[in-house]
């Protein structure tokens, strides 16, 4: 069997056997070259993969590494996963909130990905979080926090870790069974009975067509339930940021105010959201309205905010720059962005905001990009918000002038201020 055979038939539409899915992966970082599986990624994303060969390559990256086993945790162990959006840090307010509502909440997150951020970024801008633990420390901090948050290691899902990689650097984010395959073969792996699906459609995010993203939803809940998990998809806007901040460091200082009850209503409306699935998908209450509440409870009584320190501990993080936030890093500079006119925002580009933040540095445009943790956007108006001339739309946070005068153009037109007012439209799309 060769790798150029294999690239050959899927290039010109043919469906991959079971063996050539798995000949591929278990080629990785041996017989298999790095360039030739850029090339069968692209063939993928030109000529796509049906239900058994997402299926099989699934299987094969979760099996590139270990399964872990969390039954001796008592409870149903439950995950969310977003398919990435720009300003989406809901992962570090929801984790903190399942898991005071009594969720064990084990997550093995991902890293900026193109226009959109990372929660491994973010996290890492807390001083000392270490995102790197191996699978004894993971279960040792999720028995004692009722949560975790890790990256990949070479023992979940190492193919996945290479190929999200690859694929970032080789313009072959856009695919469904792709997505499908890495999402589910890294949350399939880490012992959980369960998963909440955040997927995102519009402008900023991968799958901008409200088609392609229910497409996307109905593939990872059939890979899901067909190896015998809980499954639950919500669709979500992302038309506009989520949130204002968007960046690293102002991500993590919103994600503690939306804890502390004080975040922006769109933040927090969905991070209550799918955290309430998650509780009900544990069984720990027996409707969505009662998960719902017990969620907000936990803010308002401060145990999810103390669950998010005992976290930054246990993972060797600064804890007390969740109180004090010039314990974050911290940017040289700031400029604003106003409005040249008055008017109402009837526009906010998030892509355009999340690829204005990237050359500014706090996200990756490529693979061995350097992130600096203490630059980004903080957006004062928002869709929907009246503004008038010379008022600031946005403050942008930067550490040089590099990529500067680009990024401010971005920003420039990522907004359309117009006359009259603009109809609310509502944040969660559909439930799957």
């Amino acid at each position: 069997m060769r790798a150029v055979d294999i690239i050959r038939k899927k290039r010109e539409g043919n469906a991959l056997s079971d063996a050539e899915i798995r000949f591929m992966v278990a080629g990785i970082g041996g017989e298999v070259a790095d360039y030739q599986w850029s090339a069968l990624l692209m063939a993928i994303v030109w000529r796509g993969m049906d239900d058994r060969e997402t299926a099989t390559l699934t299987d094969a990256m979760m099996r590139s590494g270990s399964v872990v086993d969390l039954g001796e945790i008592p409870g149903l162990k439950v995950d969310k996963h977003s398919t990435g959006g720009v300003g989406d840090k809901t992962s570090l307010i929801l984790a903190p909130i399942a898991a005071a509502a009594g969720v064990p909440v084990p997550m093995v997150s991902g890293r900026g990905l193109g226009h959109t951020g990372g929660t491994l970024d973010k996290l890492e801008s807390i001083p000392g979080f270490n995102v790197n633990l191996d699978l004894h420390h993971y279960k040792k901090v999720l028995a004692e926090c009722g949560l975790v948050l890790i990256g990949q290691t070479d023992e979940i899902a190492p193919a996945d870790k290479f190929l999200y990689a690859m694929r970032d650097a080789t313009a072959t984010v856009e695919s469904i069974p792709l997505i499908s395959a890495s999402i589910m073969s890294k949350k399939l792996s880490e012992g959980i009975d369960g998963l909440v699906l955040d997927v995102k459609t519009g402008r900023g995010a991968f799958m901008e067509k409200l088609e392609d993203s229910r497409a996307l939803a109905q593939a990872m809940c059939a890979i899901g339930r067909g190896l015998g998990k809980r499954m639950r998809a919500l669709i979500t806007r992302m038309d506009q940021p989520l949130g204002r901040a968007v960046g690293n460091a102002v991500e993590v200082i919103e994600s503690v105010e939306c804890l502390r009850g004080e975040g922006p209503a769109d933040l927090m409306d969905l991070s209550i959201e799918l955290a309430a699935e998650m509780v009900l998908m544990a069984e720990v209450e027996p409707t969505i309205e009662a998960a719902r509440e017990r969620c907000l409870a936990t803010i308002a009584d401060g145990s999810a905010l103390e669950r998010f320190r005992r976290l930054v501990h246990a993972q060797g993080g600064d804890a007390r720059a969740l109180d004090h936030f010039d314990r974050l890093p911290q940017p040289k500079g700031e400029v604003e962005v106003d409005s040249t006119h008055d008017g109402v925002v009837h526009g906010l580009d998030a892509r355009a905001i999340g690829q204005a933040t990237m050359l500014l540095g706090a996200g990756r445009a490529r693979v061995d990009s350097v992130i600096d943790p203490a630059v980004g956007v903080v957006l004062h108006k928002k869709i929907g918000d009246p503004v008038k001339a010379g008022e600031p739309l946005c403050t942008v946070y930067l550490n040089d002038d590099l990529g500067l005068e680009s990024a401010l153009a971005m920003i420039g037109a990522a907004y359309r201020v117009d006359s009259g007012p603009l109809p609310c439209r509502e944040l969660i799309v559909e439930r799957l």
